[in-house]
């Protein structure tokens, strides 16, 4: 299985939270988790996928492998979004997407549909 790990976004604490609780009332595509650290740097993006691989089956080493190699290949992207991270404050997270590349295809192709 072949996984994807990228950061999307910051997000105030309690829209997070709010939008976490409104997934899980609604189907949900299976493989594709959003993760949240306070803190821009690699082993808090580590420690945050921890708890996904267990959740649906992945392989640990290859999720932690993912996020690692998205860290050495992305040092832009992760200058960027600490520097947004702190902009917004103590009271955000830094929010990222590890999937399953089908289940994340899967998503995709919904959201689009959904939209037409």
């Amino acid at each position: 299985m072949k996984y994807t790990f990228d950061i999307v976004g910051v997000s105030q604490i309690l829209h997070f939270l709010n939008h976490q609780q409104q997934t899980l009332q609604k189907p949900q595509h299976q493989g594709v988790e959003y993760v949240t650290t306070h803190t821009c740097t690699l082993d808090a993006f580590i420690e945050s996928v921890e708890p996904v691989p267990p959740k649906w089956g992945w392989d640990q080493d290859e999720v932690v492998g993912t996020v690692i190699d998205f860290w050495m290949k992305n040092s832009e992207s992760i200058r960027y979004w600490k520097a947004r991270l702190k902009d917004a404050g103590k009271d955000n997270l830094l929010v990222a997407r590890v999937a399953d590349i089908k289940a994340l295809k899967a998503e995709l192709e919904y959201l689009l549909d959904d939209n037409l």
